[in-house]
């Protein structure tokens, strides 16, 4: 399978590669990325098939019908990182919540969120290419709080690859910041910036495309790509969680093969969303995907209006935090899979230079005929945590926006919902517990040790022992001191 641009070819650039390709180089001409030529397709009698499926046989089938440029050995030992989740018979475990109401929940590996399906088995395949090929890597990832303790995980100590990860100070959990601080891995790098999520993912996208950058690079014989999810190694993986959680529903009965459901899915940069409309393309029987946004709600104006206007607007911290993002960088895959890449880049460019852009009429409707939207307010996702535990589930704040959207989006109440929880109560335990309790929590330790009491559960050794371990990365600077700092850790 081939991979061609999003924005176009510049004359400068191949006119399409190959997985491996782009993986090691994700972004394209005109400052925009990768996405497949074609998707493969598959029909009823393909999940048929794979009704009993593990997820790795699953996994392995798909990537096979991606015919990516990768040696099967070496997806063997990606998938089998799969073993080390929680349940390795069942990495994704789908909960009833209601009636009509399943939550996938996507944490139940090392950091206790959902990057660690995609990046887990990425890292594996990234280093194992560039190893491969004698290679030096440069790993950049901007994080709002999963991304980089996921990222970090993956890479550590591996050969040929060092990584960046920059956070935005004070937009993290106190558990995200102590699963990126607490790494003392050589080949690792964590940098808090003063700014947002948008500030360090710009960074990112900059340093990307900096011809400087990649020169200074070149000098220590070192090429640079990235973690997030520009890069199209993460989306692959995200695929095969929404075909699998579709296929516990009918092993669980609670669905026949072949009927629809809905998609509900917390949406920041919308890598999440693309995976589930990738499956959808491919075949999944799939009636709409829900876009759940938080007061951040760019992703909601667009899908319900046509209109990204970023114009007059700053992010908002919320009690959702790994979804306080305005750009989100993936709704470029959707444009480009809808429109064409020269409708793509005049988009994005108008995005970049104005902070707006408005869809046709025609192109609204085609958006909408798969997508809907709503966002939730920081009260209305307390009272569903509320709510859920009161049933006897726990969930973050993220995972409580998709309860909005699957009140207010639904058209059809007959056709039953997967919702995506992204991460576990863990993460954002002082939410949680003011939710549950309606006590403030100032900090993450006694907040843990309370719901972990009324729910009478047991915390994840991942999470309880983060507390002790010493302070590790202690670099805090200004965005613009980003590129220095990255040059001298390579030093």
């Amino acid at each position: 399978m081939k991979f061609i641009e999003t924005r176009g070819n510049d004359g400068q650039r191949p006119a399409s590669i190959t997985f491996s390709q782009a993986i090691l180089s994700p972004m394209s001409s005109f400052g925009g990325i990768y996405s497949p030529e074609s998707l493969p397709g598959f029909d009823q009698d393909f999940l048929q098939n794979h009704i009993n499926s593990s997820y790795k046989t699953l996994a392995k089938t798909i990537l096979t019908n991606f015919a990516i440029d990768i040696e099967g050995a070496v997806i063997d030992e990606a998938l089998s990182l799969y073993d080390h989740f929680d349940d390795p018979n069942n990495p994704v475990p789908v909960e009833k919540v209601y009636d009509d109401l399943f939550v996938s929940e996507l944490f139940h590996g090392p950091t206790r969120a959902f990057k660690d399906m995609a990046l887990q088995p990425f890292g594996s395949v990234l280093s194992a290419v560039a190893d491969k090929r004698n290679e030096k890597y440069l790993i950049l990832a901007a994080t709002s709080g999963d991304t980089g303790p996921a990222a970090l995980e993956t890479f550590k100590g591996k050969k040929n690859v060092q990584v960046a990860c920059m956070y935005p100070d004070g937009g993290t959990s106190d558990v995200q910041r102590l699963q990126m601080v607490t790494e003392d891995a050589a080949n690792l790098k964590v940098i808090g910036i003063h700014g947002d999520f948008d500030d360090a993912q710009s960074a990112l996208k900059t340093l990307l495309t900096s011809e400087a950058f990649n020169e200074s690079l070149q000098d220590h014989n070192i090429s640079l790509s990235a973690a997030n999810s520009v890069n199209f190694g993460r989306i692959i993986f995200q695929i095969i969680y929404h075909i699998y959680s579709y296929l516990q529903l009918v092993r669980n009965d609670e669905i026949t093969l072949g009927d629809q459901v809905y998609l509900n899915v917390p949406s920041g940069n919308f890598g999440n969303a693309l995976g589930g409309y990738y499956a959808m393309k491919m075949g999944l029987p799939v009636k709409q995907i829900h876009i759940a946004s938080n007061a951040n709600n760019v992703l909601t104006r667009l899908i319900n209006t046509g209109e990204y206007d970023l114009r007059d607007s700053s992010v908002i911290p919320t009690t959702s935090p790994a979804m306080d993002i305005l750009k989100s960088s993936n709704v470029e895959r959707i444009l480009f899979d809808m429109f064409g890449a020269e409708r793509t880049k005049e988009l994005m460019l108008q995005l970049d230079s104005d902070k707006y852009y408005k869809l046709t009429a025609e192109e609204l409707a085609q958006i909408q005929a798969i997508f809907a939207a709503d966002f939730c307010t920081d009260q209305e996702g307390l009272e569903y945590i509320k709510q859920a535990f009161e049933v006897n589930y726990v969930m973050c704040p993220h995972t409580a926006t998709c309860f909005k959207s699957y009140d207010t989006c639904r058209e059809d109440k007959s056709i039953k919902t997967i919702a995506y929880a992204t991460a576990e109560w863990t993460k954002f335990s002082p939410v949680v517990a003011n939710a549950i309790t309606g006590e403030n929590f100032e900090h993450d330790k006694e907040a843990l040790q309370v719901i972990a009491e009324k729910a009478k559960v047991t915390m994840p050794a991942q999470i309880a022992e983060l507390f002790d371990k010493p302070i590790a990365q202690k670099t805090l600077i200004e965005k613009t001191e980003i590129e220095n700092e990255i040059l001298a850790f390579l030093k």
